[in-house]
């Protein structure tokens, strides 16, 4: 997902994303939605929450983070 539809989604939920990075904005929405800011923190890459918005690109990110 780019940038702009998480902007997007932000601004639908009240948030102002000001100049914040994409993974710090999805955390934040996560907050608001009631959950914990996990995003990209999928460690083993494997996460259960699967009916997560932002499942497949938490662990794509995951995986990046890993690998370096």
């Amino acid at each position: 997902m780019n940038l702009a539809t998480v902007r997007y989604i932000a601004l639908n939920k009240g948030i102002d994303p000001g100049g914040l990075p994409k993974m710090e904005l999805i955390r934040t929405i996560q907050v608001t939605e009631g959950h914990s800011p996990c995003f990209g923190n999928a460690e083993t890459g494997y996460c259960e929450r699967t009916e997560c918005h932002w499942h497949l690109d938490c662990l794509s990110r995951s995986r990046h983070q890993r690998s370096c």
